[in-house]
């Protein structure tokens, strides 16, 4: 059965406040739709987790700094409720954008530095967009705990922080990075490649497995990084946002592997931005 579309925030916090009468758990997947097997990942560890599970579906346009990505992001509403059904999820809260920042809306939320950083520096205001929006989806849907995908690392970290720093009573949940059979992982901005660039898209994750080798053997970063850039280029990549070894917690930048080690890369396929990031 497909779960039933909430619009509204009236409406919204009416079920889930006979929800929490019931003394019944809340778990929240934040999505912007397009959802592939990834995003059903997380509704299915949140039905294991929460006695009920809301996914939201809203495409967030303070997390754009260029209109144009903004206008060809992928919306499949139908498409996405059908893929849910599967997961067993009790509402799907698809807000218009009044629900979400309303005439005079005014606040902005700013996480230092572990924004600073990574998508941060290439991205200017995407993750004051994220962290003006994650707040507000916990508070409306009064969520005991939130799924996010570790593929978007960086925003995990970023979202664990505002929730901590703001004493919102939630517990953000990271769960791992969904791959394709050929490696590359998951992601709504895939639909977004052609035949022929799809092909290509793998690559990425293959130079960054064999560097995650090489890291784990005691190679330093800035002895491999060069020639991995190349590789990357080789296989048909425009542009290479950053490739670079960091710590799995603040995200401060590593030259050498150590425990909790993440390697981070964002570059770019035929005009899509493709991002991924592997613990080493």
């Amino acid at each position: 059965m497909i779960a039933p579309i909430e619009r509204t925030l009236a409406g919204l916090r009416a079920q889930t406040g006979a929800w929490r009468k019931a003394g019944e758990t809340v778990g929240v997947v934040p999505t912007m739709g397009a959802l592939h097997q990834g995003h059903l990942s997380l509704a299915r560890a949140a039905r294991e987790r929460c006695d009920r599970v809301i996914v939201t579906i809203f495409v967030n346009p303070k997390q754009f700094n260029n209109p144009d990505d903004l206008e060809n992001y992928p919306r499949t509403e139908e498409d996405d409720a059908r893929k849910l059904e599967s997961t067993g999820v009790d509402l799907i809260y698809v807000p218009e954008p009044d629900q979400i920042y309303p005439d005079g809306f005014a606040t902005t939320v700013t996480v230092a530095g572990l924004t600073d950083m990574l998508c941060g520096a290439t991205r200017p205001g995407h993750f004051d967009g994220v962290a003006t929006v994650v707040p507000k989806l916990f508070l409306q849907t009064a969520a005991d705990f939130a799924f996010f995908g570790e593929k978007d690392y960086q925003q995990l970290q970023v979202v664990r922080r505002l929730a901590a720093d703001l004493d919102i009573p939630i517990e953000v949940i990271g769960c791992p990075t969904i791959r394709e059979e050929d490696g590359l992982a998951m992601s709504s901005r895939n639909l977004l490649l052609s035949d022929r660039s799809r092909i290509k898209a793998p690559v990425l994750a293959e130079v960054m497995e064999d560097m995650r080798v090489q890291l784990k053997g005691g190679a330093a970063m800035n002895d491999i990084a060069d020639a991995a850039k190349d590789r990357i280029l080789a296989a048909g990549f425009t542009d290479i946002d950053y490739l670079e070894l960091r710590d799995g917690g603040e995200l401060s930048p590593l030259d050498r592997s150590k425990p909790d080690a993440r390697l981070f890369a964002a570059a770019w396929l035929a005009g899509v931005r493709l991002i991924d990031n592997i613990a080493v």
